[in-house]
């Protein structure tokens, strides 16, 4: 029994799995922030463009 949880302790394939799953997840919420920055910011531009287009005619 010792023996065994001896490998359990030492065996570390699973921590491995966790880590890169947490860093695809912090990638993730980092690139999904990115893109809502970027779609606010575009959506406010196009919105100005419409207003200026419309003010000119």
């Amino acid at each position: 029994m010792k023996t065994l949880l001896m490998e359990l302790f030492k065996d570390e394939s699973g921590v491995t799995a966790i880590e890169y799953g947490l860093i695809a997840g912090l990638i993730a919420v980092a690139i999904i922030s990115a893109l809502n920055t970027l779609g606010v910011t575009l959506g406010n531009t196009f919105n100005k463009v419409a207003e200026e287009v419309a003010n000119a005619g």
